[in-house]
């Protein structure tokens, strides 16, 4: 099957288009012709080698972390899926691998598409919509008269975070260039920060949470908005202890990790505050509850731009800018 893969970590032309045999097919597994593919950060982070110490993957890799797709193939204890399904997942991080013509996964990472959308438009949304479920929902507990503070509104995390925010209830405050405040006070931003004139430090007060997607100065910063008790969930690290013990690192990379965080997590406790740092996992049940907010016109996607297959490279690299409004997909077929 034609797929585009990693060689060797380094630079972006390390990927290449090549042929790889067909993945192979476990017993609770379905084999999904992809249709399309979500492009992510996550995407050219793994290709620089940026996670190769935590997630050690086997080389050659064929990269992608988004798909829609159609069910072409069930292993013999699959119960929820059948051939012909239109589906939409995150494989689990161990088996990635969308940029590709079949994906095999775990039926318990997969759910069933959501009906009003395109196969472009459902492969924008695993990643990012389960990273938000899990920060706000699962580790903030956010509730209705909470406040909320996204980073970066525009972005793929940050344009479905916003939505699912306002569906809780929630007053939500975010950060944005000064082009792409209409697009989240469409979403349901209630304050929109510009980063590049405004402080939010200084504007913003007595939050309840921070989902920060910057990390550095951005995330320490960020404790500054907090009323005590307030919580900091950070997807751009450092990585805390509880990362190091969910993905059995070893006690040398448990101890490394510990020390990266120790700073932020430090200064967190001062504040009477609690910092901790998320690395989404695969959840098809999750999925489901998702896709019932988006056929119920709870939340949209936002689709920046679709590239063919053949130009997986230039798609990684337009996301690599750091300028795309919502997500990138590639169109597989």
């Amino acid at each position: 099957m034609k797929a585009f893969i990693v060689d060797r970590y380094g630079r972006a032309e390390n990927v290449r288009a090549g042929e790889m045999p067909e993945p192979e097919l476990r017993d609770d597994d379905v084999l999904v012709q992809v249709h399309a593919a979500g492009v992510n950060a996550l995407d050219n982070k793994i290709r620089s080698g940026e996670f190769k110490l935590l997630l050690p993957f086997r080389l050659p890799l064929i990269l992608g972390n988004d798909v829609a797709g159609i069910v072409v193939r069930a292993g013999s204890r699959v119960r929820r899926f059948k051939v012909g399904d239109e589906v939409y997942a995150r494989p689990h991080h161990n088996r990635i691998g969308t940029f590709a013509e079949l994906i095999a996964m775990n039926e318990a990472d997969v759910a069933l598409k959501p009906k009003t959308l395109t196969m472009e438009e459902a492969a924008s949304i695993p990643l990012v919509g389960l990273t938000a479920w899990q920060a706000l929902i699962d580790r903030a507990g956010l509730k209705q008269g909470q406040k909320v503070l996204i980073h970066a509104g525009s972005g793929g995390v940050g344009t479905f975070a916003i939505q699912l925010a306002k569906h809780v209830g929630a007053t939500v405050a975010t950060t944005a260039s000064a082009a792409t405040a209409d697009l989240v006070r469409r979403l349901g931003a209630d304050i929109v920060i510009d980063y590049r004139k405004d402080d939010f430090a200084r504007t913003l007060r007595d939050f309840d949470v921070v989902l920060d997607t910057q990390g550095g100065a951005v995330l320490e910063k960020s404790l500054q908005v907090l009323k005590p008790g307030g919580k900091v969930i950070g997807l751009a690290g450092p990585p805390d202890p509880e990362f190091a013990r969910s993905i059995g690192a070893n006690p040398l990379i448990g101890l490394a990790i510990r020390f990266l965080s120790r700073r932020i997590r430090k200064e967190a406790r001062r504040r009477h505050l609690s910092y901790s740092f998320l690395f989404m996992r695969a959840d098809g049940d999750q999925l489901r509850e998702i896709a019932a907010l988006i056929e119920s016109g709870i939340i949209r996607p936002v689709v920046d731009r679709v590239f063919p297959f053949e130009a997986t490279k230039e798609a990684l690299a337009y996301v690599e800018t750091g300028r795309a409004k919502g997500k990138v997909v590639i169109k597989v077929r």
